[in-house]
């Protein structure tokens, strides 16, 4: 009887230290979802935007997995198109970067923000986190165009409630050995500078979550 009852006390005790131990936290899960600045238009594999931003917060310690759902040449439109299933079931947060080529198509500015504004709300109704990441128009498109296209992106942040990083391109347009021949992609050096800029803006959401 005694040999018994140390057994089912070493047995309740080795269930209670598994019960008390703290659950491993599980990956949060991104994707990065846009257009050729996102997909990486030219650059050598594993170079993009998500591969090195990825790489850049597990250097820092998070756990963290960015898929790449960039398209390049999407508009708003074929991005509101392909979201559902672009965007699987069991992600944490998208990095919502589109419009660019809204603008240099000359696509009306409340066409963009409709679109956007459906996409968010899409992605919130699954519950899943938004950061969006703002875009400018180009110069030629005129004062108008980019006053009304440039504003699209606070006015969405705020109306939503998201994180916004101001303009995706930061670090990397208008310097020199940044951007490809083409004046619109960054090179891979353009990109690990964009995602530097941009990692505050992650730890501080990636810090929430783990407290949350």
């Amino acid at each position: 009887m005694f040999k018994q009852f140390l057994r089912f006390f070493a047995a309740a005790g080795f269930a209670f230290g598994l019960a008390t131990l703290p659950a491993k936290a599980e990956t949060v899960r991104g994707v990065g979802f846009g257009d050729s600045l996102m997909a990486g238009y030219q650059l050598p594999a594993g170079t993009g935007f998500p591969e090195q931003l990825e790489a850049a917060l597990r250097a820092e310690g998070f756990d963290v997995a960015i898929t790449n759902a960039g398209v390049s040449g999407d508009t708003s439109s074929g991005g509101l198109a392909r979201l559902d299933w672009s965007v699987p079931d069991g992600t944490d947060f998208v990095i919502l970067e589109l419009g660019g080529n809204d603008a240099l198509r000359g696509i009306s500015p409340d066409v963009t923000r409709a679109n956007l504004d459906a996409m968010i709300e899409r992605l919130k109704e699954r519950d899943i986190d938004v950061i969006l990441a703002g875009m400018r128009a180009p110069p030629n498109m005129g004062g108008d165009y980019a006053d009304r296209f440039d504003a699209i992106f606070a006015n969405l942040a705020e109306t939503h409630d998201v994180p916004l990083y101001p303009f995706f391109l930061d670090g990397a347009i208008t310097v020199d050995g940044m951007m490809q021949a083409d004046g619109i992609h960054p090179t891979a050096d353009g990109v690990a500078q964009m995602v530097e800029r941009f990692l505050p803006l992650m730890r501080t959401y990636l810090s929430g979550k783990e407290a949350g």
